[in-house]
């Protein structure tokens, strides 16, 4: 565990995200936001039909989320009260710049909203690791 100058603490677990007992869990999402395997597909699954409906509900509002976004929802049956839902680049899709911009914004743009929300601890996947490249 290792505590930066503002006392905040970083944590490495190796371990099930949907079982962590965190104020919210980032899902390494999709732009649908409909789940879809690895990550996704467990937080979904975990977290039950809430997740979903919350995430269909954004997107009938405001389309897909695009690389680089973020949105939230209900926690669902996790222990998390919240899911951030943040999407990576599928690396092929674009530049290497542009990939590591879209990445690091996804990043950021999940830890704002975590913020803005209140949350006090964050459990983060690697993003755009798996299937994503």
């Amino acid at each position: 565990m290792e505590k930066d100058i503002n006392g905040r603490v970083i944590e490495l677990v190796l371990g099930d995200i949907t079982r962590q007992d965190v104020d919210a869990v980032v899902n390494a999402a999709n732009p649908s936001l409909l789940g879809g395997g690895g990550v996704d597909g467990a937080i979904h699954s975990a977290g039950g039909p809430s997740i979903l409906a919350e995430c269909r509900a954004i997107r009938e509002a405001k389309g897909e989320c695009p690389p680089g976004e973020a949105v939230v929802t209900g926690g669902g049956h996790l222990r998390a009260r919240r899911v951030i839902h943040a999407v990576g680049p599928v690396y092929s899709h674009y530049s290497a710049a542009e990939a590591r911009r879209l990445l690091r914004s996804a990043y950021e743009t999940a830890v704002a909203l975590a913020v803005e929300n209140r949350c006090a601890s964050l459990a983060f996947p690697a993003l755009s690791t798996g299937i994503y490249g």
